[in-house]
């Protein structure tokens, strides 16, 4: 997939290149929910991380190439699924990891501040886009056992009633809600005749597993 904008890829073959990187996203992760993403410049984040201006620049050249890391790359939480061939527990598992996710104040803030800067800042429209990539082929990547991948309206009609309740509704989503959507999505995956690669791909998503 296609890098939205430039940015310092990270760096594991270099131990102190990672650590400077982790130091400033484990820094910005702190002051985001406090100062907002206005708030939070690259003045601020040099002093409170310890590094220098032109350090966070080589690292992340715009706001929007920060932000899309934050989302990103949020603290583990160990609740990520596996791949598995039971398509509705994969989904169950990952619309469970989304939630935790979002719940974590900097990752929520930072995707509200991409998905609203995005309407008129290029470098904000395409990190958004690519967020968007990034998570379905990882989804698709969990759903590789049952042959199942799935297209950007399914992957949709998966996670929009999640952000949906939590963002516009500013609700509470409980596990009934989210087996209600993956009950719903199964049926309307099944009707669809999701992408089902190899010899069974005339199989229906719900016999899968």
């Amino acid at each position: 997939m296609k890098e939205p904008l430039h940015r310092r890829r990270p760096a594991p073959d270099n131990p102190r290149v990672q650590r400077t990187r982790n130091r400033v996203l484990a820094v910005a992760r702190e002051l985001l929910p406090q100062v907002g993403p206005e708030g939070l410049t690259y003045a601020l984040l040099a002093e409170q991380a310890d590094v220098t201006r032109q350090t966070l620049y080589r690292h992340w050249p715009t706001r929007a190439a920060l932000l899309f890391d934050l989302v990103l790359e949020g603290p583990d939480l160990g609740s990520y699924p596996e791949p598995s061939s039971d398509v509705g527990a994969v989904a169950t598992a990952w619309l469970k990891s989304l939630r935790s996710g979002v719940s974590v104040p900097a990752v929520r803030t930072a995707a509200l501040a991409v998905a609203a800067q995005a309407d008129h800042d290029p470098d904000s429209a395409r990190a958004l886009t690519r967020i968007g990539e990034d998570r379905r082929a990882d989804f698709n990547r969990l759903l590789e056992p049952s042959g199942i991948q799935v297209g950007d309206d399914e992957f949709t009609l998966l996670y929009g009633p999640v952000l949906a309740r939590l963002f516009l509704d500013r609700g509470t989503v409980t596990n009934a809600f989210i087996d209600s959507v993956v009950t719903q999505w199964l049926a309307t995956l099944d009707r669809a005749g999701a992408h089902r690669a190899g010899p069974d791909r005339d199989r229906s998503p719900l016999n899968s597993a």
